[in-house]
């Protein structure tokens, strides 16, 4: 069986420990698209993994892969590599021999590039995501299969580095790119590295029609989408459910289940237009409960109450089986709780999310209030009607808006701290 789990909203969702929650019942656990960009918290007991490339199912023992559609920063791949040894764990690892390389001029581009972009500026992590993307369409470049060939890297080196080092003149920045030092640096990834690398296609593949169980776990959320994300403010990957294909080699016909991961308020890290957003004390209250800082960039996360056009939209475009819903504890303590259920724009009311930044920034929300509920023992529930009838009619109207079935309820970091409602792995 094949299980994807994909963020709903902007990112941040909670995707680490939902996708942590499932890996338990998998056999391979797949990384389809992004990069170190992305970052998935995850609590064992008293013990905090914070990943930007390896997949989520390392503290499972699971077999991890690093699909085509993800760009790799060597460096970090093997800092956590070597982070989880020291912890006890040899992550079973595959890298997809068609991957693209995260390389040093990627970095300094990404900088350069936000800078230049003003206003358009997407609030990158400065990574050398976008860059790296850019060369992968542009056919310049460079794949783990080119670092395994050390004649064909040196060769694509000789070619490639000339032509960034006229782009950093033309751009007037004080940078020297080396290609000796370059070439040196990237063999050291090599020999590390050499093991890991494979045709993840055909393992991917082979594996799924002997039975295994695979999970196929997104980075960033719907919204962040090259395509359908609010460009120019998105990541540069496709994190939507056809990344999953493009991202890792499988078709279509062999995904069997998409789980959305759905944050019971609204985050997002980066600028852009966030009609939900709210800069009051309710606003400070979600971030300081909800923790919300960033994984990858320690940046303080805007926070507003649930955007259902944000969420309606990515059930559209992917079809999700259920709904994971994550941090509805956050909520605890508020008098009123509200669900953005529609957009006023210019007297007229809109349900579908616009791709016109323009308008989305002229957007008010409208919105339905609900109770809200004070604290509880959240161990003792077992389904939804045992549920604190304000959170029963929170979770019901969800339900009904997004026409999805909910199959989890977090309430908290820890694999425990989770009501099932439908086992995805059986259907729902």
């Amino acid at each position: 069986m094949l299980l994807a789990i994909i963020g709903s909203q902007w990112g941040d969702e909670g995707k680490g420990k939902v996708t942590d929650f499932y890996a338990e019942k998998s056999d391979i656990v797949v990384r389809f698209q992004g990069g170190n960009n992305a970052g998935h918290t995850i609590v064992v007991g008293d013990k905090t993994y914070k990943f930007h490339l390896m997949p989520s199912g390392a503290v499972h023992k699971k077999s991890l892969v690093l699909g085509n559609g993800v760009v790799i920063d060597p460096k970090v791949l093997i800092e956590e590599i070597e982070r989880l040894k020291k912890d006890g764990f040899n992550p079973d690892i595959s890298i997809s021999d068609r991957a693209n390389i995260i390389m040093p001029y990627h970095r300094i581009l990404d900088g350069i590039e936000e800078k230049m972009k003003g206003s358009f500026a997407a609030g990158t992590t400065r990574k050398g995501i976008g860059p790296c993307y850019s060369d992968k369409i542009s056919r310049f470049g460079i794949r783990f299969s080119d670092l395994l060939d050390t004649e064909v890297f040196k060769e694509k080196l000789n070619l490639i580095v000339p032509i960034k080092q006229k782009l950093f003149d033309a751009f007037g920045e004080d940078v020297k790119l080396d290609i000796e030092s370059i070439y040196n640096e990237y063999m050291s990834y090599r020999e590390y590295l050499k093991n890991y690398i494979k045709d993840t296609s055909v393992f991917l593949n082979n594996s799924y029609d002997k039975g295994s169980n695979i999970l196929m776990e997104g980075a960033q959320g719907a919204h962040l989408d090259i395509d359908h994300g609010i460009y120019p403010f998105t990541t540069s990957s496709n994190t939507n459910a056809g990344g999953i294909c493009t991202g890792s080699g499988i078709s279509p016909n062999k995904i069997n289940g998409i789980v959305g991961v759905m944050k019971a308020y609204t985050s997002r890290v980066g600028e852009g237009p966030f009609p939900a957003e709210l800069n009051d004390k309710e606003g400070e209250y979600l971030r300081e409960k909800g923790r919300e800082f960033g994984t990858t960039t320690g940046r303080p996360r805007r926070c507003g109450w649930l955007d259902l056009v944000l969420v309606n939209y990515a059930c559209l475009i992917n079809n999700f089986s259920a709904l994971a819903m994550t941090k509805i504890d956050v909520l605890t303590g508020m008098k009123k709780i509200k669900i953005c259920y529609a957009y006023e724009y210019e007297g007229k009311i809109l349900h579908h999310f616009p791709s016109n930044m323009k308008i989305l920034s002229k957007c008010k929300p409208l919105y339905k209030e609900f109770d809200g509920w004070e604290e509880f023992d959240w161990m003792k529930v077992k389904d939804t009607k045992s549920l604190p009838k304000q959170i029963y009619s929170y979770v019901d109207y969800i339900e009904k808006q997004t026409k999805t079935p909910i199959c989890m309820i977090s309430f908290g970091p820890k694999r425990d701290e989770t009501l099932i409602l439908n086992d995805v792995f059986r259907g729902v």
